[in-house]
């Protein structure tokens, strides 16, 4: 069972939050009802609510709370949309986006990653979110197109493909760059005529691979 963490320490998580300029109160509500201390490493849940990413299983990492919550602002989430999540990780992500839209898809490419991502996520009674093991360079067909799409994995381009899964007037946010360097966080929305983007910050994320991996 997962300790909390005292509440000097969630406290100072949703300040820095605020403080950095997350203001949807949506978003800091989500922030704060999730608990990201369930969805860290057991050696690191004392510092689950450190402003920081964390590395968790398969050489993967879980972001920093200010990237995650930025990203989620972002989207401009309603409570009908629904959401396609390129790389599960340990499903916090998944578990914000949760508790701001109807449905969430969230596509991990590691099996022991998504198995053990949609056993938390069950657990903690995210029932709106479909873990699949998957290729995020190909999403079935059958999933259909989304209101919103994320992308927690540092893509050197968005694939045609993929932005052409919006919906009319949808929003996929994705970092942007060189695999193992800086990259942008860029914000595609759908057009009446096409696509417009625009880059929002720096970030640094590990790598979007295609394919679904072949051990773990």
């Amino acid at each position: 069972m997962a300790v909390n963490p005292d509440p000097p320490e969630k406290m100072k998580f949703q300040l820095t939050l605020r403080r950095r300029g997350i203001s949807d109160l949506s978003v800091l509500r989500a922030m704060e009802e999730v608990p990201r201390e369930d969805f860290v490493e057991p050696s690191d849940r004392d510092d689950a609510y450190r402003d920081s990413a964390l590395g968790i299983a398969c050489g993967q990492t879980i972001s920093q709370p200010f990237v995650v919550a930025y990203m989620t602002e972002q989207l401009q989430l309603r409570k009908d949309h629904r959401v396609l999540e390129i790389g599960t990780g340990s499903g916090y992500q998944a578990a914000i986006l949760s508790r701001l839209c109807r449905l969430v898809l969230t596509i991990e490419r590691y099996r022991t990653l998504a198995d053990s991502a949609r056993k938390r996520l069950e657990k903690l009674g995210y029932y709106n979110v479909e873990v699949l093991l998957g290729d995020g360079f190909d999403v079935p067909t059958g999933a259909g197109d989304f209101d919103r799409i994320i992308v927690t994995a540092a893509m050197e381009q968005i694939p045609d493909k993929l932005m052409e899964r919006l919906e009319p007037g949808g929003v996929l946010i994705a970092p942007v760059g060189p695999h193992h360097g800086t990259q942008t966080l860029v914000r595609v929305t759908r057009t009446e005529t096409g696509f417009d983007r625009k880059d929002l910050v720096d970030v640094r994320f590990v790598p979007a691979l295609s394919g679904i991996a072949r051990e773990l």
